[in-house]
């Protein structure tokens, strides 16, 4: 039964490439989104929007928030401000209760999209930087899910959304302290669906969203061959929301973007370490973080710090 069960799920799946199944609705759900104060946060907002829903805004930058808000307001849309740092789990509990407060209902679709980068490498980098990124990457995860996920279970519907990385699926010299954080990310994230399926919360559903680089200025000079850049461009970032909305709204537990990015995760995961090592350097990704890195930029999802 198990077998039969695998491949029906194989085949399902594989029917879905090709007759994309029923969308859901999600017209007046209540979508809270971190780091929405500019890059993909700001365009999953005006996503959500387009779709009927109404958002929250959590960022650090009350200004970049207000901006997000603005283009909202002027689709139509319905948006709702908090200053949040969402390192701090005092502060994100707190807020929490004051979206209930304010609002009256719950959050029904949590977003985790904030996301920074030190630009660093390890040995350079300092303590401080290294910790930020663990704590917005992974850490702030936990106090957002245990902020909203009981009234998701208690109502048992809701949706959580992780904006991770192909960098927590396979990684590359020079950002450990990233990898380690979207690693961490991913792991959260499947253990947590993994949890909602073994108490048959049917009504939560999971989407684990793993782009490759976005041209949003997070990684910028960031370079593979020249080659293979033909095929693995950074992406767009309009596309890349587009492309994680599509999954969300047909409830997609995993998406990699582009689909080709799930070649070196199989690769990872089936080949000797050795074989890794050639193809990476065959491809320039050993060394693709290095111009990047002398950039010497500390860069946040939607707002840009130069040192």
């Amino acid at each position: 039964m198990m077998l039969l069960d695998v491949i029906y799920f194989i085949l399902r799946n594989s029917l879905r490439v090709i007759m994309r199944p029923r969308t859901k609705q999600i017209e007046g759900e209540l979508v809270l989104i971190t780091g929405s104060g500019g890059g993909l946060g700001r365009l999953f907002a005006q996503e959500f929007t387009k779709h009927g829903a109404d958002v929250v805004l959590w960022d650090i930058s009350s200004t970049c928030n207000e901006q997000t808000a603005k283009l909202v307001h002027e689709m139509g849309g319905k948006a709702h401000v908090y200053t949040v740092d969402v390192t701090k789990r005092e502060d994100v509990y707190r807020n929490a209760e004051l979206v209930r407060k304010d609002l009256g209902r719950d959050v029904t679709i949590l977003v985790n999209n904030a996301g920074v980068v030190a630009g660093e490498r390890m040995l350079d980098c300092p303590d401080e930087l290294m910790e930020r990124t663990m704590k917005v990457n992974s850490h702030a995860h936990f106090w957002t899910v245990k902020a909203f996920l009981p009234q998701m279970k208690a109502q048992n519907h809701g949706h959580i959304v992780t904006i991770a990385s192909v960098l927590g699926l396979f990684s590359t010299a020079g950002v450990e302290d990233y990898c380690a954080s979207k690693f961490a990310a991913v792991g959260f994230h499947e253990s947590l669906a993994h949890e909602l399926l073994t108490e048959e919360v049917q009504g939560v559903k999971t989407t684990l969203v793993c782009p490759y680089i976005v041209d949003t200025g997070m990684f910028e000079g960031c370079r593979i061959r020249e080659e293979v850049e033909l095929i693995f461009a950074p992406l767009e970032p309009q596309y890349c929301v587009e492309q994680a909305m599509n999954a969300i709204l047909i409830d997609q537990p995993l998406v990699c973007i582009p689909r080709l990015t799930y070649l070196p995760f199989l690769a990872r995961a089936l080949l000797p370490w050795e074989s890794n090592v050639v193809m990476y350097r065959f491809m320039g990704s050993d060394k693709c973080m290095y111009p990047f890195i002398d950039n010497k930029r500390q860069v946040a999802n939607g707002c840009i710090k130069v040192e």
